[in-house]
């Protein structure tokens, strides 16, 4: 016998990131009670989630809930949810498409969808944003594949790809890809691209807030009046972008652009908001890399591109290397519409089993 509840749930490494991945059935549905749970469940509030499942770090203290859709063109729906390590909060306010690398596997183990012989495709609502993502896994004789040639950036190894489909993101958190209606404005006297495609993104140049853009997230964050200005811009453009007072949100994202170091289309630094990511977002990278397809945009200049209708393929750099992201365009003077965005992620389970808790924060059946 135990005082502690038991709740069923696997523990995936999807894309950089890591989490708990839960069925919604399991979890309450009172929604103050299941934050509670989540909480304690990760071991927040602490920076080093030591009473928990959580890594003392955003990116490795993130939940995804999976449900079968009642959709009839998508297999199932889930729900993205940042835990804080440091605070007592969960926050649906942005989507993870890191996360998003290990429904579809998830959805597999777990019966949800039956694997193919070969290859097999889960169609994917992704409930913060109400938009489609379509995943393609390998599994060969029906099984679900992790081993495999496929290597991401900031992911030591190689294993099975995951391939990621986006279908319609533009504007899903802010209403519009441009959600002030221009491709540049400026904010506390600095020129930046706000844009939307899957995750509020603000863009503006390295040097406009005194670094070069190569320095490491440890740097940047030692930077006590980098970090200040940051923040004082993002506030000022959530505003502009329409998401209110984003004092407590997640989003927008602060992106620190740089000509390329490595090759690539042009590098980055990513503020997730309040710590710089050790590589970059999934949604953030497709992003800056529609950014930098917008005539006029701060993205385009750093990068030096051309734009054209047709299919691209950027290579954004990050700390730990860079991320790939396929755009297909189509142009009608100044106006860019982005018609498919695609990339390449991969994922692992790490354990199956159950995540413990107190009994008193859930004592209903």
């Amino acid at each position: 016998m135990t005082s502690q509840r038991a709740i069923p749930c696997l523990v995936f490494r999807g894309g950089t990131s890591k989490g708990l991945y839960f069925h919604e059935r399991d979890l309450p549905v009172d929604r103050a009670t299941r934050d509670r749970v989540l909480l304690a469940a990760m071991g927040s509030p602490d920076p080093r989630q030591i009473d928990g499942m959580g890594g003392a770090h955003p990116l490795t203290s993130k939940v995804a809930v999976i449900r079968p859709s009642r959709r009839p063109d998508v297999d199932v729906d889930y729900l993205f949810l940042q835990v804080w390590p440091d605070r007592a909060e969960v926050s649906d306010s942005q989507n993870c498409g890191n996360l998003l690398a290990a429904v579809g596997h998830f959805a597999l183990e777990e019966g949800l969808v039956e694997a193919r012989d070969g290859e097999t495709t889960v169609r994917i609502w992704m409930e913060n944003t109400n938009s489609v993502a379509v995943a393609r896994l390998e599994t060969p004789q029906g099984l679900v594949r992790y081993d495999g040639d496929a290597h991401i950036d900031g992911v030591p190894g190689a294993h099975a790809p995951v391939s990621l489909e986006f279908l319609d993101v533009a504007g899903s958190s802010c209403g519009a890809l441009l959600p002030t209606g221009q491709v540049r404005d400026v904010v506390q006297g600095i020129a930046v691209t706000c844009v939307d495609n899957g995750m509020p993104v603000v863009c503006l140049r390295a040097s406009d807030v005194g670094l070069t853009g190569i320095e490491s997230p440890e740097e940047i964050e030692a930077r006590a009046d980098v970090r200040e200005r940051v923040e004082a811009l993002r506030l000022e453009a959530g505003a502009l972008m329409g998401l209110g007072d984003v004092t407590n949100k997640t989003v927008p994202k602060i992106s620190l652009l740089a000509s390329s170091e490595h090759g690539g289309t042009l590098t980055t630094r990513t503020f997730i908001p309040h710590r710089v990511h050790e590589a970059i977002g999934v949604f953030g990278a497709v992003s800056v890399a529609t950014a930098c397809l917008l005539p006029g945009s701060v993205a385009a200049d750093v990068a030096k591109l051309t734009v054209a209708t047709g299919s691209f393929t950027l290579d954004v750099e990050h700390p730990t290397g860079y991320f790939s992201v396929s755009l297909d365009v189509t142009r009608d003077g100044d106006e860019v519409r982005v018609e498919r965005a695609a990339l390449l992620r991969t994922a692992r389970l790490l354990m199956r089993g159950e995540v413990l808790i107190p009994g008193k924060l859930w004592s209903d059946a």
